[in-house]
């Protein structure tokens, strides 16, 4: 098994050192779920994210790798991608047979669920950092700490203390972990990478909306919705009289939320009095805008609203005193062209 492990990284080794240093950071991640419904029978799904790119899913019967990006084939060689195929199967087969093992000797009942995540990340100076975290029924339950190839408890308890000596012995497994997560997750990060630059550094302006809500009375509430960008990173902050208005009780916010087209949305919202004298406004900040900012006034106790429909009425107004002004031109000179025409009229009927 070492042979081709050695051959894969000093393949990608070769490769990596062929570019330049990366613009900024990068996480590639590997998920894993593993339900065991009872001794036999056990179903694993996994997903490979390089940021917040899906980058390749598991098939749970096979075990084998589908990608989901077309770039993300051509980076490797075939033959480094059936390497890393067939190490991914040797741990999960014997990730599965560790926690059997475990919970026929601790009498676990079933069902129930492991989860992994692992992967590493790659910073601008080369520098990089692997993890590797397992969760048992939602809840943490060990970290892998690969600087010092040892295994940490994250719950204190008697089958986290039993699964932690089981690892401490099973040093084969360790390993496949350290070479897994550690040399080749940097290592083929800083190829992929490459390939997927057009995807990683998409960029999508976002839209945003300003409206308020009265829950109640004496309460408005000042939301603002920012929709459509990419990529994941912005600020939403809220001006009062032109300044920032300072974190505190009033301000709120959703988290960033995922849309469909692999874009992002949020709502931020500010809590205020109606009628209080203050004008608002949201400033939304985004890598797309280039420098610039969006910013959407609001005008508090209506005064907008009014100084609108204030204009409004007196733009109406104008043009109907313009209409009847034409129309009260139009009816004096036909009555004048009438009045003009009757004396003549009336010295030719007199005519013999």
């Amino acid at each position: 098994m070492l042979a081709p492990l050695l051959l894969l990284l000093a393949g990608a080794q070769l490769l990596a050192a062929a570019f330049p240093p990366l613009p900024r950071p990068y996480t590639l991640q590997l998920f894993q779920t593993t339900s065991f419904e009872n001794s036999t029978y056990v179903d694993t799904q996994g997903l490979g994210l390089l940021d917040d790119i899906e980058l390749a899913v598991l098939d749970h019967r096979t075990w084998n790798i589908h990608f989901r990006q077309p770039w993300v084939r051509p980076a490797l060689p075939r033959s480094d991608w059936d390497t890393i195929g067939d190490m991914i199967k040797i741990y999960l087969q014997k990730f599965h047979r560790l926690i059997q093992e475990g919970a026929m000797e601790k009498k676990v009942p079933y069902p129930f669920v492991a989860q992994c995540t692992a992967g590493c990340e790659l910073f601008p100076n080369s520098t990089s950092r692997a993890f590797a975290y397992v969760g048992y029924n939602g809840q943490d339950f060990l970290s892998y700490d690969i600087d010092n190839s040892t295994w940490l408890l994250l719950q204190d308890t008697g089958l986290s203390r039993y699964v932690r000596e089981r690892l401490k012995n099973y040093t084969v497994f360790t390993e496949l972990v350290e070479v897994l997560f550690n040399d080749t997750c940097v290592d083929d990060m800083q190829i992929i990478v490459r390939y997927g630059k057009e995807a990683l550094q998409r960029q999508v302006k976002p839209a945003a909306e300003l409206y308020a809500r009265t829950p109640e009375p004496g309460r408005l509430l000042l939301v603002c919705r920012v929709t459509g960008f990419y990529p994941r990173p912005v600020s939403v902050a809220w001006l009062r009289d032109g300044k920032e208005v300072p974190p505190g009780p009033e301000l709120s916010s959703t988290p960033i939320l995922p849309n469909a087209d692999l874009t992002y949305q949020l709502r931020s919202i500010l809590a205020t009095a109606p009628r209080d004298g203050h004008s608002y406004a949201c400033r939304v900040r985004h890598s797309s805008l280039g420098g610039h900012s969006l910013l959407l006034h609001w005008g508090n106790s209506g005064f907008l609203l009014l100084a609108g429909l204030a204009a409004a009425a007196a733009l109406l107004l104008a043009v109907a005193a313009a209409t009847l002004g034409a129309l009260w031109m139009r009816r004096r000179r036909k009555y004048q062209e009438m009045n003009e025409s009757e004396p003549r009229s009336s010295v030719l009927s007199n005519e013999p």
